[in-house]
């Protein structure tokens, strides 16, 4: 079995990681005992890809498994049916249980870049409608619900924006009983004694612990759960990264071409640097600290190549690299470069193909789209026909100019 690393506290306290906790000297003596630990987060798949503001929790969790800890990712098949309240000003739309299954199974991919699966500590998902599927409706309300208090509810921040804006339904009040009781589930069937989850769970996940000490009363027991919450990424009009935000930076490469989920590293706000860093990489904090005190543009560049890097790989790194560098590249002689070979174009490549493998576009129906809305040109001409075929009489000395909007660029070179 391997080592625990006991410096983990320090780590999650010396990069910001650890914002609000609801036993912090508990937390602490959990961390530095040399005994392995199982912790979860929670996420309901209400779409079909992850955002890089969700994934915070996962780079923690990717910490913890680093360090020798039990990590199991709560998927919720459950809990996303009825849609978590905090922070909003509408009901959540409701998705089909067809839906939340097939997005659980696409943001499992996801998950894969941030934690092993593998090996002799894998991480383990777990899907809450599992258990509440199962589970009778009054059993759950006569054993759980009567722990819960209307008046102290309705006091929490969570649900603020919910009653200003139109009211707050039972339905709706119903997840923070259901979210609590992941916890006390998870800690009977996995011994999970620790909860980490964005700051604006804290209503939910101080619930579970809670939940737990009612319990302890009830049953005679003596466990102590601990939650733990990290802060928020922003976008630059200070909301929540999220994905109903306008702007959302996907994991999911389908979903957004390297050059775009660069570009959206880039754009976050000057404050965020500092944490982004201390999340998606491993590069100690007094070198984080003196890039950014020497020069936040190149700071903020770096943070660009090394998160790309990690979520997409270095390939797609130094091409949007490349390509950001020509931002403001109105010809194309300093364009980034992309080799194909001669023979891909002896009988015609489709257009969309050619987008989607230079990475231009994220994929053939992205490619598609941006056709269709006149932003793809090829040697200054614009492309109005997606069926269009790529020959080797539209290269000039061997190479292919092809543009994006307004900025974006990438010359295709061929190669024998």
């Amino acid at each position: 079995m391997k080592k625990i690393d006991t410096n983990l506290y320090n780590e999650l306290k010396e990069r910001g990681l650890l914002y609000q906790c609801t036993d912090e000297e508990g937390l602490k003596k959990m961390l530095e005992s040399g005994v392995p630990i199982t912790l979860y987060e929670g996420t309901d798949p209400t779409a079909d890809s992850l955002h890089i503001g969700h994934c915070v929790p996962y780079c923690i969790l990717r910490r913890f498994q680093k360090a020798g800890h039990k990590v199991l990712l709560l998927m919720g098949g459950a809990t996303g049916c009825v849609g978590d309240p905090s922070g909003k000003t509408e009901m959540r739309k409701m998705l089909s249980k067809q839906d939340i299954a097939d997005n659980i199974a696409k943001i499992q991919k996801d998950l894969s870049g941030f934690l092993d699966f593998d090996g002799e500590n894998p991480a383990i998902i777990v899907n809450n409608a599992d258990w509440f599927n199962k589970l009778n409706f009054v059993d759950f309300m006569r054993d759980i619900g009567v722990h819960f208090n209307i008046n102290k509810m309705l006091s929490n921040e969570i649900y603020k924006n919910r009653i200003e804006n139109g009211g707050l339904t039972f339905f709706e009040l119903g997840y923070q009983l259901m979210q609590a009781y992941d916890f006390v589930h998870l800690n009977r069937e996995y011994g999970c004694t620790l909860q980490y989850g964005g700051q604006d769970q804290w209503g939910n996940i101080a619930a579970g612990t809670e939940l737990q000490r009612k319990l302890n009363f009830v049953n005679g027991t003596n466990i102590n759960l601990v939650g733990a919450t990290n802060p928020l990424l922003l976008t630059p009009e200070g909301k929540k990264m999220g994905k109903t935000e306008k702007g959302a930076i996907w994991i999911n490469k389908d979903k957004i071409s390297a050059y775009d989920f660069y570009q959206g590293i880039y754009q976050t706000p000057d404050a965020c640097v500092k944490m982004m860093f201390a999340l998606f990489t491993d590069l100690p904090m007094q070198e984080i600290q003196a890039l950014i005190e020497k020069n936040i543009v190149d700071a903020k560049k770096r943070l660009c190549y090394e998160i790309t890097k990690f979520i997409r790989g270095e390939e797609d790194a130094k091409l949007a690299q490349a390509m950001s560098e020509n931002l403001f590249t109105q010809g194309g002689d300093d364009a980034p470069e992309f080799a194909m070979n001669k023979s891909d174009f002896v009988n015609g490549m489709n257009i969309c193909d050619v987008l989607a493998i230079t990475k231009l576009c994220s994929s053939k129906s992205d490619a598609r789209r941006m056709i269709e809305g006149g932003a793809i040109s090829m040697k200054g001409e614009k492309v109005n026909d997606f069926a269009k075929a790529v020959t080797l009489a539209d290269f000039e000395n061997d190479s292919l100019l092809l543009k994006k909007g307004k900025k974006n660029f990438i010359k295709v070179v061929l190669q024998a």
